[in-house]
């Protein structure tokens, strides 16, 4: 006996079907192949090209909108919390604190000019309570305590302070950061020795640390060493592993 032919519904769905899955089956292929050529792009900073790009529109919208008298959020005293111990690049164990220095170079170069924490102290004591944003996704507010980035500029390089960019090493050059001049003279960018109403810890960046909170926590360089005021943009360590340079909130 012949087979029976589909009903009209029955023949409609097999055919809506098929054309489903041949519609799947060539976009799954035209991803894969979009995916191959874009890893097979030049890289730019352990990047493909295009997703570097990507960040740098990114990074030219957040300029943009950047405004230098927008003030991230404060908090209370019952808001504040232990800061998360996240990541330890440049806190090496040969660190001896009796022994630590700030190196500042300018613009116009010159000799390098050596401080101490008493220098740092000597400018007037800000404190706040703000976020830290980790690119991680977790938060967590911290006092900080310390002076701004922009008098530290304005006392012992105000010949910089028209700089494009100012790059942060700690001791050891093993972590470093750089950031647009806007940002670091923003006046709640704090070189902070005290944090939540102590003196640094060494697992917090003992005893000079920067914190930023228009930018995430990766730019929150710990055990600053060395401060350069530079002209062209300075590598910054996890830029160079793929990451935003920028790393703006």
């Amino acid at each position: 006996m012949a087979e029976s032919k589909k009903s009209g519904p029955e023949q409609e769905l097999a055919q809506r079907t098929r054309r489903a899955f041949l519609t799947m089956g060539v976009a799954a292929a035209a991803g894969l192949a979009g995916w191959k050529w874009l890893r097979s792009r030049p890289e730019d900073s352990n990047l493909a090209g295009p997703f570097r790009s990507v960040l740098h529109v990114n990074e030219q919208v957040a300029e943009a909108y950047f405004d230098p008298h927008h003030l991230a959020p404060t908090f209370g005293a019952e808001d504040v919390e232990d800061l998360r111990v996240n990541g330890d690049v440049g806190l090496g164990d040969n660190f001896v604190p009796a022994q630590w220095h700030l190196d500042m170079q300018g613009l116009t170069g010159g000799e390098t000019q050596r401080l101490t924490l008493a220098d740092i102290q000597s400018l007037p004591r800000v404190e706040h309570r703000v976020q830290l944003k980790c690119i991680e996704g977790w938060s967590v507010v911290n006092q900080w305590a310390g002076a701004r980035f922009s008098d530290f500029t304005q006392k012992f390089a105000p010949q910089s302070a028209k700089a494009k960019y100012v790059s942060m090493q700690t001791p050891d050059k093993e972590y470093f950061v750089g950031l647009d001049m806007p940002s670091a003279l923003h006046p709640q960018t704090l070189l902070c020795y005290e944090m939540n109403g102590a003196p640094l810890k060494a697992e917090n960046g003992a005893p000079l640390r920067l914190a930023i909170p228009v930018k995430y926590g990766i730019k929150n360089i710990k055990r600053i060493g060395t401060i350069t005021y530079t002209g062209e943009r300075p590598p910054d360590y996890w830029a160079n592993d793929g990451y935003d340079w920028y790393a703006g909130l």
